[in-house]
């Protein structure tokens, strides 16, 4: 009789194929069942869900820390996953996870973040995805307390599944786990700035600067459990439709 199948687990990110992080959540992946690391070739933070359509793509292979097999995409977070769906796999993917982050994907940074948008992809085709973050931006940050709230949410989700359409957003502070908690999105953006300068050209650049604004009163959003010590858990959905103003605007003929 043959044994069972391992599950296939697709690893993305967006801080690229060699960083600390994506390596620090295929370890945990590797737990659960075969793992592939399919992700860009260099950095791509904050490109949203962005897609490559005016250059073709390119994927080379590479053998990642020794025991991974990895491909390294000439495109966006969204752009590794699409091509894994279509492509690069022997088979698909039973679950997707895009991380581990450095930096928090949050309140308003979840519509920036090319990380939740690679997890966001694996939901659109079809798959049970998760985006896993840090809060510590440093490339040395202690990724235990991620990978322990990862492997947690992992067993839950490849036991239980998700609703199609939903993603999970997991964020988690630098260091041991304190807990797990769920968590709405939180009221939030940036106040930005530009800087204007000019080029040895005499031709005007900007340089944009800004600062975080927390909008939101309760303490169970995401960011608030987040300053607390506690790891994030958030379901957010792809589709942006305000279902309670189109009831509302139902019967308004235009």
């Amino acid at each position: 009789m043959s044994k069972p199948r391992k599950p296939l687990i697709l690893v993305c990110n967006d801080d690229g194929i060699f960083s600390q992080g994506i390596q620090a959540l295929a370890e945990v992946a590797d737990e659960f069942g075969d793992v592939a690391i399919i992700a860009p070739d260099r950095q791509q933070s904050a490109v949203g869900h962005a897609i490559t359509v005016s250059t073709p793509l390119r994927a080379r292979p590479f053998r990642i820390d020794g025991r991974f097999d990895g491909q390294a995409v000439s495109g966006t977070p969204a752009d590794s996953v699409k091509l894994a769906h279509n492509q690069l796999l022997d088979r698909k993917p039973d679950l997707v996870v895009s991380g581990i982050n450095h930096g928090s994907n949050a309140g308003i940074n979840i519509l920036y973040s090319g990380t939740v948008s690679a997890a966001t992809e694996g939901t659109i085709l079809g798959y049970p995805s998760i985006a896993v973050s840090c809060t510590d931006f440093d490339e040395d940050a202690d990724l235990t307390g991620c990978q322990d709230a990862a492997r947690k949410v992992i067993g839950y989700v490849l036991n239980h599944g998700l609703p199609r359409g939903v993603t999970l957003n997991l964020n988690a502070p630098s260091g041991p786990l304190k807990g797990i908690k769920w968590a709405r999105q939180a009221n939030s953006r940036y106040v930005e700035e530009f800087e204007g300068r000019v080029d040895p050209h005499n031709r005007n650049y900007y340089w944009m600067t800004g600062k975080f604004q927390l909008l939101d009163e309760d303490e169970k959003n995401d960011i608030s459990i987040l300053e607390k010590g506690y790891a994030s858990l958030t379901p957010i959905q792809y589709d942006l439709t305000a279902y309670s103003l189109l009831n509302d605007l139902k019967d308004i003929e235009l």
